[in-house]
C-alpha cells in the first residue's frame, strides 16, 4: 500500500505526496531539508577584468583615432567597444539563481496538508489487510467498464468511493495507533485492579473494528454487483457480435444446401442477448441499490 491521501487535496499535491512515500516518513520523523540549494563562491571573470584594466588604454587609441581621416571608423570601434565593457560589468555583477530543492518543495506540502495524508508506517498489519480490501474493490469499481460507459453512476463513484477510502484509511490508522499503545501497556504487566478498566477499553477495539469491517464488506458487495454487471455486460457484447454475423452463417448453409441442418442454438442467438440484457438490467439496478447503502 502507499499513501493515502484526503480526496479534498489538490491533484497535483495529492500525487506529489503519494509519489514521495519515503521522503515523507523522514519528514514524519523530524528531518527538515535546506531551504536552498548551496550555492558555490562566484568566480572573477579574469577576461571581464582584463578588459575594464584595458579600458584607459583603448580610448586613448581611439581618441587617437577619432582625429585621424578614418574617424567613422573609430566611432564605430568606439561604440562596439563600450557595448562589450557594459555586457561584460553585467555578467559580473550577476547574481546566481536562488533554487528550492524538491525535497523542500515537499517538505513545504507535507507541513501545509498535515493531518490530510496517511503514510504506510501508520497501520498496522492487520489494518493494513482490511485498507487493502477496501482500495481492491474501489478500483474494481472505478476501472469497470460499466461505469465508464455510464451504466452506474460515474460521477458520484467519482465522488463518494475516494471519500469512502479516505475515511475508512483515517478509522483504521486511529485504531492502529490505540492498538499499539494498547499492546505496549499490557507488554509492562496489568495490575489486578486494572483488569476490569482494560475489558471495556478492548471491547471498543473490537467493537470500532467491525464497524469498520463492516463499511470494507458495503463496498465489496457493491463491486460483487459491479462485478456481475461487468460479465453481464461483456457477454451481451459478444451475443450482439454474433449476431452480427448469423447472416453470413445462414447465407453459407443456404449456399452449401445444408440450411435444413442448421444448429438451432444459432437461432437461438436473440432470445440469448435479450436475456443478458435483462441479466445486466438486473445487475446494474443491484449495484445502484447497494450504492444507497453506501450512502447511508
Amino acid at each position: 500500500m502507499g499513501v493515502v491521501v484526503d480526496p479534498g487535496v489538490p491533484a497535483e499535491i495529492a500525487g506529489m505526496l503519494r509519489a514521495n512515500a519515503p521522503l515523507l516518513s523522514r519528514i514524519r520523523s523530524g528531518w527538515v531539508p535546506p531551504a536552498t540549494v548551496p550555492s558555490e563562491p562566484r568566480r572573477r571573470n579574469s577576461s571581464g577584468l582584463a578588459l575594464l584594466a584595458a579600458t584607459p588604454v583603448v580610448i586613448a587609441l581611439m581618441a587617437v583615432l577619432l582625429e585621424s581621416p578614418a574617424a567613422p571608423v573609430g566611432f564605430v570601434l568606439l561604440g562596439g567597444f563600450v557595448f562589450v565593457v557594459l555586457v561584460k560589468i553585467a555578467s559580473i555583477n550577476e547574481l546566481p539563481q536562488v533554487e528550492r530543492p524538491h525535497e523542500r518543495v515537499v517538505y513545504e506540502q507535507a507541513r501545509w496538508y498535515d493531518g490530510r495524508y496517511l503514510l504506510p508506517e501508520q497501520f498496522d498489519e492487520e489494518a493494513r489487510l482490511v485498507l487493502g480490501r477496501a482500495q481492491r474493490a474501489i478500483g474494481a469499481v472505478l476501472r469497470s467498464h460499466v461505469n465508464a460507459e455510464g451504466l452506474l453512476d460515474g460521477a458520484r463513484n467519482a465522488v463518494l468511493l475516494p471519500e469512502q477510502e479516505w475515511e475508512i484509511a483515517r478509522l483504521l490508522a486511529k485504531l492502529s495507533a490505540l492498538r499499539g499503545e494498547h499492546r505496549e501497556l499490557l507488554a509492562r504487566g496489568i495490575a489486578p485492579e486494572v483488569a476490569a478498566v482494560i475489558e471495556p477499553l478492548e471491547r471498543a477495539l473490537v467493537n470500532s473494528e467491525s464497524a469498520v469491517v463492516a463499511r470494507v464488506e458495503a463496498l465489496e458487495r457493491y463491486a460483487g454487483h459491479v462485478a456481475e454487471a461487468e460479465r453481464a455486460y461483456h457477454a451481451r457484447g459478444q451475443i450482439e457480435e454474433l449476431r452480427a454475423r448469423l447472416p453470413r452463417y445462414e447465407e453459407l448453409l443456404a449456399e452449401s444446401g445444408a440450411d435444413a441442418l442448421a444448429v438451432p442454438e444459432i437461432e437461438r442467438l436473440a432470445e440469448d442477448a435479450d436475456e443478458l440484457e435483462q441479466v445486466l438490467r438486473r445487475s446494474v439496478s443491484s449495484a445502484h441499490e447497494a450504492f444507497r447503502y453506501l450512502e447511508g
